[in-house]
């Protein structure tokens, strides 16, 4: 089994070079880019990646933007929102847009390896959800799609709590 991919997306370089060698260390494979601009080429050209670890406040394309943009282009993708500037609104409205978690700098290490994680499965969970609903046989095209588009709205969702939680 391949290494879980993970694109860490921080305008802080030195945060992401200690988290990228924190995860490399723990056998992730890591990519890394510093703004939202780029977060979505490295998506467009590695469709292998599995979990975005995306920070909140960025210049130019900011987190909730990316975020929104990221959805939009690979309803799939699970993301971590990260943040030193946390508040119940940037929470919930990341959240609403389909993150899968919320996390305020510091942090603990293990508890964002315990998130990606469960992204990682959840995303993998989805995909493998849309490889059955293309190869059942003996159903119209038009309820396959409807099951397809089931599948991928509900990946695109996130993981659905409270920013208190």
């Amino acid at each position: 089994m391949a290494a879980t991919h993970i694109l860490l997306v921080d305008d802080e370089a030195e945060f992401v070079e200690v988290m990228a060698e924190r995860l490399a260390i723990r056998g992730y494979h890591v990519s890394c880019c510093s703004n939202g601009k780029d977060a979505l080429t490295q998506l467009e050209q590695h469709a292998d990646i599995d979990v975005t670890v995306l920070d909140l406040k960025m210049p130019g394309m900011g987190g909730i933007e990316t975020l929104e943009e990221i959805k939009k282009k690979h309803p799939l993708e699970q993301v971590i929102m990260l943040t030193g500037y946390s508040t119940v609104s940037s929470a919930t409205e990341a959240m609403k847009l389909g993150a899968y978690d919320y996390v305020v700098k510091p942090f603990d290490t293990d508890q964002l390896i315990t998130l990606i994680n469960e992204a990682a499965a959840r995303k993998k969970k989805f995909t493998d959800q849309l490889l059955e609903a293309r190869q059942i046989p003996y159903i119209s095209d038009r309820k396959r799609e409807q099951l397809i588009a089931e599948i991928t709205v509900a990946a695109a969702e996130g993981r659905r709590r409270t920013p208190a939680e």
